[in-house]
C-alpha cells in the first residue's frame, strides 16, 4: 500500500436535522460577525429563511447572487465587499458554485493579489476566516474538498484552485436542505456525484480508503438517484443521495478525478454548460475509452451494482455497466449528445486542445490521453 494523505473538512455533521447544530458551531468557532454566501435559487426556495431561523444572530452581510458558474471577476468583487464589511466568519448555503465561491472568499479575505494567480495547487498558504458550509444539492462534494472551480472568462475554461485552506471548518449535510432541489439539478448533480465516485475508484491515486468510500457512494447514488429524481420529497432517497455525494466527495477529494472532468471543463468555460451536466454527458464516452485500462475496477463496479451474476465474463460485465450508466443518465433526463446542447461540431478541435491542458486531472486518469484521443472522445459524444 503506497503512502497517501486523507483530507476533509474539520468536522462533518450529517443526517436529518443536522442544521440544528449550526448555532453551536458558530459559537464554537467564536464567530461574531459573518457573511452568508448563497444564490437566488436558494433564497427563492425558502432555504435562506430556514437558515436564518437557525442562526444565533443576524448575518452582517448577505451575498445572495452567486451565479451558477462564477467567474473570477465576480469573486474579486465579492472579496472587496467582504473586506469593507469587516467580518470574522463565512457561512455558505447552496450548491457547488456557492460553496466554491465561499471557500475562495474566506481564503482570500486578506490576499492582495489577483485571484487568477491562485489557479493551481497549494498557492494559498493560510485562511483567516472560519468557514461553515451547508450544501443544498447532492452532487458536488465541495463541502469536503480542498478544491474550488471558477470560470476564467479570458481563456474560456474552468480552472481549479487547490489548497488545504479551502477545506471548511465544518460541513453540515442535512438532507432536508435538498428537498426543494429542482429535477434538472437533482439529475445533473446526482450524476456528477456518481462520476466523482467512479473516477475516484479508477484513479491511479486510489487507495483502499478512497475505494471503500467510492464503492459505497456508487451503490447509494446508482440506486437512489432515480427515486430522488422522480419524487423530490422522498426523504429516504434524498438522505441516501446526500450521504452518497458526501462519500464521493471524500473519495475524489483524495484520489482525484480524471478525464470526464477534464473534458467537461471546456464545455462549461466556452458554452456555460453546468458542471454536473457537462460531466454527465461526457461520462459514458470517456468510460468507453478508459475501459481497457481499468477493466478489473469496472468489473468490480458491475458486480457491486448487481448488474450481472458474479460468474459473468469480464467483458460482458463491463459492457453491462457501460449500458447501465447510459440508461441511468437517460432515466434522469440527461441529453446523450453534445449536439443536443447546440454545441457546433466545428469547435471540437478547440475543445480537445483546451481539455488537454487540464493536466491536474488527466494525470489521474487510467489511460493517458493525447489530444487526438480527446478529440475522438468528443466526436463520439457529438
Amino acid at each position: 500500500m503506497k503512502i497517501s494523505e486523507f483530507k476533509t473538512a474539520g468536522k462533518l455533521i450529517t443526517g436529518a436535522g443536522a442544521i440544528n447544530a449550526l448555532a453551536d458551531e458558530i459559537n464554537r468557532l467564536s464567530i461574531s460577525s459573518f457573511a452568508v454566501v448563497t444564490d437566488k435559487g436558494v433564497s427563492q426556495a425558502g432555504l435562506f429563511d430556514l437558515l436564518l431561523a437557525k442562526l444565533p444572530f443576524e448575518p452582517t452581510l448577505v451575498i445572495d447572487d452567486i451565479p451558477a458558474e462564477p467567474e473570477v471577476t465576480i469573486i474579486e468583487n465579492k472579496v472587496r465587499q467582504l473586506r469593507d464589511t469587516k467580518i470574522d466568519g463565512v457561512i455558505a448555503l447552496g450548491g457547488g458554485s456557492a460553496i466554491d465561491a465561499a471557500k475562495v472568499l474566506a481564503a482570500t479575505y486578506d490576499y492582495k493579489g489577483s485571484i487568477t494567480d491562485l489557479f493551481g495547487e497549494n498557492l494559498i498558504k493560510e485562511r483567516l476566516l472560519p468557514l461553515i458550509v451547508l450544501p443544498t444539492t447532492a452532487g458536488t462534494g465541495s463541502e469536503v474538498t480542498n478544491i474550488a472551480i471558477l470560470a476564467d472568462p479570458i481563456e474560456k475554461v474552468k480552472k481549479g484552485i487547490v489548497s488545504h485552506c479551502l477545506l471548511p471548518d465544518v460541513a453540515i449535510v442535512a438532507p432536508e436542505l435538498t428537498l426543494s432541489c429542482p429535477k434538472s439539478i437533482t439529475a445533473a448533480s446526482g450524476v456528477d456525484a456518481f462520476v466523482h465516485a467512479l473516477e475516484a475508484f479508477i484513479s491511479v491515486n486510489a487507495s483502499p480508503i478512497t475505494d471503500a468510500l467510492a464503492e459505497k457512494a456508487m451503490a447509494l447514488i446508482f440506486h437512489s438517484l432515480p427515486h430522488a429524481y422522480r419524487n423530490g420529497e422522498n426523504l429516504v432517497a434524498r438522505e441516501q443521495m446526500a450521504t452518497g455525494s458526501l462519500m464521493a466527495g471524500l473519495a475524489f477529494g483524495n484520489a482525484g478525478v480524471g478525464a470526464v472532468h477534464a473534458l467537461a471543463y471546456p464545455l462549461g468555460g466556452r458554452f456555460h454548460l453546468s458542471h454536473g451536466m457537462s460531466n454527465a454527458v461526457m461520462l459514458p464516452h470517456v468510460l468507453r475509452a478508459n475501459a481497457p485500462f481499468c477493466a478489473d475496477k469496472l468489473f468490480a463496479v458491475s458486480l457491486l451494482l448487481k448488474l450481472c451474476p458474479p460468474d459473468s465474463k469480464k467483458d460482458f460485465a463491463i459492457t453491462t455497466l457501460l449500458n447501465a450508466v447510459e440508461k441511468l443518465c437517460s432515466d434522469v433526463g440527461i441529453p446523450r449528445t453534445l449536439r443536443e446542447f447546440d454545441i457546433p461540431e466545428s469547435v471540437i478541435p478547440q475543445l480537445a486542445e483546451d481539455a488537454s491542458k487540464v493536466t491536474r486531472l488527466l494525470r489521474n486518469n487510467p489511460k493517458q490521453l493525447s489530444v487526438d484521443d480527446i478529440e475522438n472522445i468528443y466526436r463520439k459524444a457529438y
